[in-house]
C-alpha cells in the first residue's frame, strides 16, 4: 500500500512566508502614512476658526479696502501676529499636533496667507506646514486653496493634506 503525502512541502511553505513579507513590506509604509494623515486632520480641522475670521472681516468690510485686506487686527476682528501667537480662546485642541503658536497670517492685497505649523510629534513634524492662501473677490468672499509649497503636500511619504 503506498502511503500518500500530507501537508506542504518546506518550499511551499517558503513561498507562502516570501508573499506575505511582500505584502507586508507595501502595506507597512501605506499604513503608516494614512495614521499620520489623520493625526493631521486635527491640524486641518483647527483652521476653520482662522478662516472664517477673516472670512466674517471681509465680509463685514473691517479688513476689505476696495478687493485689499487692510486693518488686520484684533480690532477688525481677526487677530494679527501677536494675537495668533498668544494662541486665540475658544479654539478646542487636544494639544498634540495642533499649536495655536504655531499660526502666522501675512496679507499682500488682495491674498491672505495662513500658515500652521504643526508640533512635531506621533509622526508629524514641523515640516509638515499647512499653508492656506485665500483670494478676495469682488464679493468679498474668500476663495480658499492649499498651497503647492505646503509642507503635507511634499512629504516624501506622500501628501497627508
Amino acid at each position: 500500500m503506498q502511503h500518500m503525502q500530507k501537508g506542504f512541502t518546506l518550499i511551499e511553505l517558503m513561498i507562502v512566508v516570501a508573499i506575505i513579507g511582500i505584502l507586508a513590506a507595501v502595506a507597512i509604509p501605506a499604513y503608516q502614512n494614512y495614521t499620520v494623515k489623520s493625526r493631521f486632520t486635527e491640524v486641518i480641522t483647527a483652521s476653520s476658526p482662522y478662516k472664517l475670521a477673516l472670512e466674517v472681516c471681509a465680509q463685514d468690510g473691517n479688513c476689505n479696502n476696495a478687493g485689499a485686506f487692510t486693518a488686520i487686527a484684533v480690532a477688525a476682528g481677526v487677530p494679527d501676529a501677536a494675537a495668533i501667537a498668544a494662541g486665540i480662546p475658544g479654539i478646542a485642541s487636544s494639544g498634540t499636533v495642533f499649536n495655536p503658536a504655531g499660526v502666522t497670517l501675512a496679507t499682500a492685497g488682495g491674498t491672505a496667507t495662513l500658515t500652521f505649523t504643526p508640533n512635531a510629534v506621533n509622526g508629524v513634524t514641523a515640516a509638515d506646514t499647512y499653508i492656506l492662501t485665500g483670494t478676495l473677490g469682488a464679493d468679498s468672499k474668500i476663495a480658499w486653496a492649499v498651497n503647492a509649497a505646503s509642507g503635507c503636500r511634499t512629504r516624501a511619504a506622500g501628501a497627508i493634506c
